[in-house]
């Protein structure tokens, strides 16, 4: 009988290090965040270790006798390398890894790892290749010397891997290439939006800090079969789902890609057309983890990344997902939006109140219509039943009697003739 060879990936076995310049900060928050991170990369973190210090050491990130420290430590778990809490410029990465004699890696190579490692989609494979290569293009010169040493493991994984060596003439190449290839698919997203702008449908876009709920809340709400796991980033690729509401109305639900703080700016630039669903969308369903402990924060980095996307001037409704988890003591308010709706996704708690709320909004964008239509008008009461909601529809000696909203740009085309 042949013996069963089992393969496996060498897990990586981390020391996590961070940086604080002020009391209070969130440093300790934020590397909690990274060993998530770190995990979701197939990365075991050993121990964690902040500095405190004015600021970040230009040169090295950590001062000369944190690097000591971190150097022994290094040793005596026997880790096989670091991950700093910050990017770090091409500069500080090679002087720290002569400094420790191990692998550096920064919070923005974690990040794009786990972007590669779950984007399935040709999009969402051109986006993560895009970012890394604007990553590396920057980094070409320090990573020559520690090419050799990496090894495989996080930072070397993806669609990005093999241009690693070529010069950077050619991944300037590429980058244009990658970005003609977004320019086609933003042309694509376009002509889609403008389809169900036609067809007056509105759209809600689910946005929120990473693993708040956004894909439990689209399942549940669907009954669709989107991957939905407890980890950072789980699903990458945008999600468009319908809802039929229960009276009748449809609604298209859009998931994005989940926010994070220290959000590599690359990324953003990258994947800027698939969060500018949020742009276009009517409705910003706002998924917020409300048993977090870092509930504040995060949603404070929700609106600054919609900020920085240009989102603005639309109708948001904070969902406060996981109250099945969180404290009963916990006050919940979001003076940013303009409706909240406490639920939890997981157990379908105050889902009905949910749906309702998106009933009466979409309702009170359309006009009340009563009318008593000539039989040959049949047609224009199939445009209202395709794009507003009928509530009843009655066939008399005078005509058919009907009781509807419709849209307010369809009302003139939609009256008895």
């Amino acid at each position: 009988m042949a013996e069963t060879i089992e393969i496996r990936e060498i897990e990586e076995r981390v020391i996590l290090v961070g940086v604080s310049t002020r009391e209070g900060d969130d440093t300790e928050a934020s590397l909690d965040e990274l060993e998530e991170l770190a995990d979701t990369a197939g990365a075991a973190t050993l121990e964690k270790i902040i500095q405190n210090r004015e600021s970040v050491h230009p040169g090295t990130y950590l001062g000369k006798g944190k690097i000591e420290e971190v150097r022994e430590r290094i040793e005596e778990l026997g880790a096989t390398g670091v991950i700093c809490d910050d990017e770090l410029s091409p500069a500080q990465m090679r002087n720290l890894e002569e400094a420790l004699e191990t692998k550096v890696m920064d919070r923005t190579m974690v990040i794009l790892d786990i972007f590669a490692k779950h984007a399935s989609t040709k999009e969402g494979k051109i986006q993560v290749e895009l970012a890394q290569l604007k990553y590396r293009a920057a980094r070409l010169v320090g990573l020559r010397s520690s090419l050799s040493r990496l090894g495989g493991g996080i930072g070397t994984r993806g669609p990005g891997e093999t241009k690693l060596e070529v010069d950077r003439r050619r991944i300037h190449d590429r980058i244009g290439q990658l970005k003609a290839e977004l320019e086609d698919v933003k042309r694509h997203r376009e002509t889609a939006r403008q389809k169900r702008s036609k067809n007056h449908v509105t759209v809600a876009a689910i946005v929120g800090y990473t693993n708040a709920g956004k894909s439990t809340l689209l399942n549940k709400l669907t009954g669709t079969g989107v991957l939905a796991e407890d980890k950072l980033f789980a699903t990458l690729d945008p999600t468009t789902r319908n809802l039929k509401l229960p009276g009748g109305q449809e609604i298209l639900l859009t998931d994005t890609v989940g926010f994070i703080r220290k959000l590599p700016h690359h990324l953003i630039e990258a994947f800027k057309s698939t969060l500018e669903e949020a742009k276009y969308a009517d409705i910003i369903l706002h998924v917020v983890d409300c048993s977090n402990p870092q509930m504040d924060m995060q949603m404070y980095v929700v609106y600054d990344t919609l900020k920085q996307l240009g989102v603005e001037n639309k109708e948001i409704i904070t969902v406060f997902n996981k109250i099945d988890a969180a404290g009963t003591d916990r006050i919940l308010k979001d003076l940013s939006s303009d409706y909240q709706v406490k639920i939890s996704a997981k157990t379908g708690q105050g889902l009905e109140e949910l749906t309702d709320l998106l009933e009466t909004i979409l309702r009170s964008r359309k006009v009340y219509l009563e009318q008593v239509y000539d039989y040959k008008d049949a047609g224009k009461i199939q445009l209202i039943r395709k794009y507003g909601e009928l509530l009843s529809e009655e066939y008399t000696e005078e005509g058919i009697a009907i009781k509807a909203y419709v849209p307010a740009e369809l009302f003139t085309s939609v009256l008895p003739s």
